[in-house]
């Protein structure tokens, strides 16, 4: 899962900022199913900092391999690894956002190289998107949202409520943060943590829905 001004060009969307002395991959690999192996190209932008394998990897055990059926939005895409994981592993349905011209055309550029027909990629607000589909039933929501010089809490708030309002009963948010988001402050979201972990500064956690009585 899973790009976006942070530390990227003071652009509001879809990146994942590194410290200076780190150098991003050009290119990362699905892990798992149809497109296993497969390349999917990072592009040289300021800040986008695409999901690790080993955390990918973490996540996608987590879900249980299988995502048939799954109907997916990656809000903040960058490279697309976290929705063309998942579309490799059976999801129906694949929404890839980014405001970054340059990377929706990369994305649509891979889409079409995959074949990957469930996939579909718009320039766009990862909020916007979200917001536009409220009701729609959606069973996983992918965000990794910039880290705003280290601290994106309200760009995470803000996309944590667009992304219950469009989920199913049993529906799922995977984030990635520079911080643990804690129970109470998830519950006032609706929310509560189903799995989390952390892989260097980055901690990332699997979510899921509230009881309604709770």
């Amino acid at each position: 899962m899973p790009s976006s001004a942070s530390p990227r060009d003071k652009r509001p969307n879809n990146s994942k900022p590194r410290s200076p002395s780190a150098t991003p991959p050009q290119e990362v690999r699905i892990i798992g199913g149809l497109w296993k192996r497969s390349k999917l190209p990072v592009s040289a932008l300021p800040g986008l900092r695409p999901t690790p394998n080993r955390v990918r990897e973490t996540l996608f055990n987590w879900l249980g391999q299988d995502l048939t059926g799954f109907r997916c939005i990656d809000a903040f895409a960058g490279s697309g690894a976290l929705g063309f994981e998942a579309a490799s592993r059976g999801a129906t349905e694949v929404l890839l956002v980014d405001t970054d011209a340059g990377l929706v055309q990369s994305l649509r550029q891979s889409a079409s190289r995959l074949k990957a027909t469930v996939v579909g990629v718009e320039r766009e607000e990862g909020l916007t998107a979200l917001r536009r589909r409220a009701g729609r039933g959606v069973d996983l929501v992918f965000l990794d949202p910039p880290f705003l010089d280290g601290n994106n809490d309200t760009l995470v708030r803000d996309a944590l409520a667009a992304s219950k309002g469009c989920l199913g009963p049993q529906g799922l948010v995977y984030l990635e943060s520079p911080r643990v988001w804690g129970a109470e402050e998830l519950a006032a979201l609706g929310l509560s943590v189903h799995r989390q972990g952390k892989a260097g500064a980055v901690h990332f956690a699997l979510l899921s829905l509230l009881p309604a009585s709770a």
